[in-house]
């Protein structure tokens, strides 16, 4: 009898469903406002959508400054509507500090590139900097076409943590590209974390890192552990390996 009891009542809660579903309105689960704000698209991909900030045009390097010592300018050479990596200056970074943020780079290896492994066109976007030197959460820029290294440094891994999914590398001497969508972490009053780092990057078109969670910021050697932080530079590494140095262009960054 009690299971009786109990399809009955199913049937008349599906009755009480279905009736539910015919009377309701279309426009219930309409939503109007507010409206999202408009703005101009790029005519491609690569270009700039009109809300977007430009951190390099090809002329200059006026939103940048010295990583190491932040009231000094970058100094990077800019020609050709390039910017080459400077060795002998170290780390660039953005006047501005970021949050949450949809990035645009595009990066090229040297065609005449010497060297093996780690020591070929390495550098790092660092998608948020913490600091002198390579302090921050890195997203390895490398040559990795036909160039054998560990898998966790190769480009488009998060550097020492997660592997990209692919490896879509373009030959030395061509323009690679990363669009990254970086949600920065959350911290509790008490300097714990609430919430980690999550980062998607479409490199040359291709996801190869898919909303991951990063372990905290990078390091070279050991284990990761967050410290709390607020907004951020991005840093663009000159790496000391003796390799030819590579170059980037069209950079631009939209705060979310």
């Amino acid at each position: 009898m009690k299971y009786k009891i109990l399809f009955t009542a199913i049937l008349a809660t599906s009755a009480m469903m279905a009736n539910a579903q015919q009377t309701a309105k279309p426009e219930e689960t309409e939503v109007w406002s507010p409206e999202p704000k408009v703005i101009t698209p790029g005519k491609t991909g690569a270009d700039a959508p009109s809300d977007a900030t430009i951190l390099f045009d090809g002329t200059n390097l006026d939103k940048w400054v010295s990583a190491q010592d932040r009231t000094l300018p970058a100094d990077w050479n800019v020609h050709d509507g390039i910017v080459t990596v400077n060795k002998n200056s170290g780390n660039i970074e953005t006047k501005k500090l970021y949050t949450n943020y949809q990035l645009h780079i595009e990066w090229r290896i040297p065609a005449d590139i010497t060297g093996t492994s780690q020591a070929r066109g390495n550098s790092g976007v660092f998608l948020a900097s913490l600091g002198k030197g390579d302090a921050g959460y890195e997203l390895q820029v490398l040559d990795s076409y036909k160039n054998k290294t560990y898998v966790n440094g190769m480009a488009g891994s998060i550097y020492k943590q997660f592997i990209p999914l692919v490896n879509p590398a373009r030959p030395p001497g061509e323009w690679q590209t990363y669009d990254v969508i970086w949600t920065a972490p959350t911290f509790n009053t008490d300097g714990s974390l609430n919430t980690p780092s999550r980062a998607t990057v479409i490199y040359n078109g291709v996801v190869v890192e898919n909303n991951v969670s990063l372990l905290g910021p990078t390091l070279y050697i050991g284990k990761p552990a967050y410290k709390a932080h607020g907004p951020a530079p991005i840093k663009l590494q000159a790496h000391g390996d003796k390799s030819e140095p590579l170059s980037f262009r069209n950079i631009w960054v939209r705060e979310l």
